[in-house]
């Protein structure tokens, strides 16, 4: 395949459309692809960061990360290997990673099972159900989150009132700031046809859980109910690694990827708990969790819905909007 195979654009183009499914903050989808030949770049989309609630662009980085590992999954998935550079030095600032076409191989049977996951993946809000996640489960999810550079922090039950503490004292400091609420408001009331941000559909009515869920209907008729479940069978991770530069927030965003989709293969339900690391002291709270020794990026909720209904699909932009192929 030579460099400039129209073959080679057609799989890079391909992966990048697989990424147009990655989870982002408030489902900003902050990243755009330019695809030349046999490489694709990831570029950051400043445009898209939340001023207020992420100010220094770390969750920026992680859902562009989610992107990438997307992409990843699917070259692999689709029998090609890749190599990535993250952060190539001297780039441009936007320039998150650059990812090269390989060679054909037999194709990742986990990285099939992944990529089949891809489009049914959700943020499920709903409570969770009795039936706990088992060890053996999450020792799985510590080895794929590992393998992406990565760490995976389970949080055991004496820990979890910790965690709920610094989620809900979050919260409150993000509803006494006017652009907070400002922000909100603009990402929870999206036009249909932008393809972004967090419709009422998917919110849940707020309700009692082990570990308090974001409100993303704060005026009213979240589509989702709460049920009667509280999250008894919950499981409580920490994605962390050892510092908050760049490169490592960006593996972090693969880390996660690999844990939700994953996770979903696995039948399991997912909803990434970002709030208590959008404030710099509550983000704190949750490093002694990891008895001071990492710097915490996300928390995941893991665990069996009662509700078995299918979500409600979330909006996405379309591939001419993110990907850009240059003759």
């Amino acid at each position: 395949m030579t460099a400039h195979s129209p073959q080679a654009t057609r799989h890079l183009a391909s992966a990048a459309e697989a990424s147009l499914h990655a989870p982002s903050v408030f489902n900003t989808q902050p990243w755009q692809w330019r695809i030349a030949g046999d490489t694709m770049e990831l570029h950051a989309d400043p445009d898209r960061q939340l001023a207020a609630t992420d100010p220094d662009g770390r969750l920026l980085l992680l859902s562009c990360g989610t992107a990438l590992h997307h992409a990843r999954t699917a070259l692999a998935a689709a029998g090609w290997t890749s190599t990535v550079d993250r952060l190539p030095d001297g780039a441009q600032p936007t320039l998150l990673a650059r990812v090269r076409l390989g060679h054909a191989v037999p194709a990742d049977p986990e990285a099939q099972r992944m990529a089949a996951a891809v489009s049914r993946r959700r943020t499920d809000r709903r409570p969770f159900g009795d039936q706990p996640v088992s060890e053996q489960t999450l020792t799985k999810l510590r080895r794929f989150v590992e393998a992406e550079g990565a760490y995976l922090h389970v949080v055991p039950a004496d820990q979890v009132p910790a965690l709920a503490i610094s989620t809900e004292r979050a919260a409150g400091v993000q509803q006494d700031d006017p652009a907070y609420r400002e922000e909100l408001d603009r990402w929870t009331n999206r036009p249909q046809w932008r393809g972004d941000g967090v419709s009422p559909e998917t919110a849940v009515e707020p309700a009692l859980r082990r570990v308090p869920v974001r409100d993303f209907a704060p005026a009213g008729n979240p589509g989702l109910s709460a049920g009667t479940g509280v999250d008894k069978g919950a499981a409580y991770v920490i994605v962390f690694g050892m510092t908050d530069r760049p490169a490592d927030l960006l593996r972090a965003g693969e880390a996660l990827s690999a844990l939700l989709l994953l996770a979903t293969a696995d039948g399991l339900a997912t909803a990434p708990l970002s709030e208590a690391v959008e404030v710099a002291w509550t983000r704190h709270l949750l490093t002694s969790l990891l008895s001071d020794v990492g710097e915490p990026y996300i928390a995941v909720r893991l665990g069996y819905p009662i509700d078995r209904e299918p979500l409600p699909p979330q909006a996405r932009r379309t591939p001419a909007e993110i990907i850009r192929i240059e003759q």
